[in-house]
């Protein structure tokens, strides 16, 4: 079924450019990305799922006007209508048709209920850790004989050093290196950070988006579909 095309119009430029940056990180990782977007009065959340990190990532932004929809579209197919620099209407973007999701996408944090958890590290902390694994995992992958160096055994060694618990908590070290890596950390010492949690999922919250998972053990599909980002 064809479906109108929707403008987008954003609360104001910046809005569009942190989401046009968040796509574009997502990309990085899998060019044929798809992403969940909700949009309930004027708030809007983007869900999307990075490979290899096993999380969902969540960015949120602030539209004008009141906008209801739940949809599944491509990432690179957003980014492109996305109007960040004015050529058009700065701040502006389309809603492109919907795509058949992964499996992923049916699988939502619940919208509500949330209470943060006490024993995360600070931020600088964070960031130490991850810059520690990437180099341990570097040193073991250098160490390894040449008939071990395969991907099987790379895999072994990166779930390893990517399972740890981080501070005094259950969430997993992959969840700091993915927020890391799709711009939601800042390595200062007064940048907000919070561990949240609700039902079996865990929730890393910063300024410039959420990281959430399943708590140890339970994985990513077998929660009922939730609708909102929390």
């Amino acid at each position: 079924m064809t479906v109108p095309v929707r403008s987008l119009e954003f609360a104001d430029t910046r809005e569009a450019a942190d989401l046009a940056a968040f796509l574009g990180r997502l990309l990085h990782y899998d060019r044929a990305a798809a992403v969940r977007m909700q949009a309930d009065g004027g708030a809007l959340a983007v869900f999307g799922r990075p490979p290899s990190f096993e999380v969902l990532a969540i960015r949120a932004a602030q539209l004008t006007g009141s906008h209801e929809f739940d949809v599944t579209v491509s990432a690179g197919e957003l980014l492109e209508s996305l109007d960040v620099e004015g050529a058009v209407a700065a701040g502006s973007g389309a809603l492109p048709a919907p795509v058949t999701g992964p499996p992923w996408t049916g699988v939502l944090p619940p919208r509500g209920g949330w209470r943060e958890l006490p024993g995360l590290p600070g931020p600088v902390t964070l960031r130490t850790a991850v810059i520690a694994a990437v180099a341990e995992f570097r040193s073991r992958d250098e160490a390894l004989p040449e008939e071990r160096r395969t991907r099987a055994e790379r895999d072994l060694i990166g779930r390893e050093i990517w399972s740890r618990a981080v501070g005094r908590t259950e969430l997993p070290l992959r969840a700091v290196h993915a927020a890391q890596s799709l711009g939601f950390l800042r390595p200062s010492p007064d940048f907000p950070v919070a561990l949240l949690t609700a039902g079996s999922w865990l929730r890393l919250r910063t300024p410039y988006g959420s990281i959430a998972l399943r708590g140890p053990g339970t994985g990513l599909g077998t929660l009922a579909v939730s609708v909102g980002a929390g």
